[in-house]
């Protein structure tokens, strides 16, 4: 196989990686808390035909020699944590984290996992929930026949109840949880993160104070999806997938112009 075919193959397929990535920023443009990703590339091993500083006869020294590449390959996909824009909801369950920091929510299972996706809201039984019914930990039940529900920027959920003169009543907190490396958690969809080796055991924190981002009441965070960024980059992923192409089909043109010359 003439080995521009290989190399040729391999940029496709890390341009139609790429692709995907650019794919799923933009279906998540409008989704609250999302984080945009992007590829990660590296090339791949070299065939050393001549090694640079190898002797080439007499006291000389070949200072680059001779080395072809082989292409190119996705390691990774890094999630970009830097901060959507807020948005004023007038929502009183509505919170969003101005700063570093994610929300704790309880799985069914028991295992714990983190958002940015402040869309909160309240069960059956008075607790506050996520979209899809998971509370927030620690649990915080909001009680019968209140009026109105205050959360500071720390993070202290207060209510006001009728027959209590008004007197707000503290029922707890929302807690603020950050990582030493966020880009190390694990994606398990619903807005939803679970802690890996990689991105190193959960840090709490009260909003506001010693780095952690202070919350916000009746806000959301947006999406910091840039839809025009990534239109760019798909216009730029797409030609370089046109000229790995055009490469595969330069070296057919060239095995087949060999074939029949000999």
């Amino acid at each position: 196989m003439h080995p521009a075919l290989w190399t040729g193959k391999t940029g496709l397929n890390a341009m139609d990686v790429k692709m995907s990535t650019i794919a799923n920023n933009l279906a998540n443009v409008n989704t609250v808390g999302f984080k945009r990703n992007r590829a990660i590339f590296e090339d791949l091993l070299y065939q050393a035909q001549k090694l640079p500083g190898a002797q080439n006869g007499g006291d000389t020294q070949l200072p680059t020699g001779l080395q072809l590449g082989t292409g190119v390959r996705v390691t990774a996909t890094q999630r970009q944590f830097t901060e959507g824009s807020l948005e004023v909801t007038n929502q009183p369950l509505d919170m969003a984290i101005n700063g570093r920091g994610f929300f704790r929510i309880q799985m069914p299972d028991g295992e714990l996992a983190y958002t940015r996706n402040g869309q909160f809201h309240l069960d059956a039984d008075g607790r506050i929930v996520n979209t899809n019914g998971f509370p927030v930990e620690p649990e915080i039940v909001v009680p019968e026949n209140t009026n109105s529900i205050s959360i500071g920027r720390d993070g202290t959920v207060t209510v006001t109840q009728a027959g209590q003169n008004n007197q707000p009543q503290q029922i707890g907190q929302i807690e603020v949880v950050d990582f030493v490396n966020p880009a190390g958690l694990l994606s398990i969809g619903h807005n939803l993160f679970v802690e890996t080796a990689g991105s190193g055991a959960p840090l709490d924190g009260v909003g506001g104070e010693n780095g952690f981002g202070a919350v916000e009441q009746s806000m959301l965070e947006l999406s910091n999806v840039s839809a025009v960024e990534e239109l760019v980059d798909m216009i730029t992923t797409q030609r370089a997938y046109e000229m790995n192409t055009k490469v595969v089909s330069s070296a057919d043109d060239m095995l087949r112009n060999l074939t029949q010359t000999l």
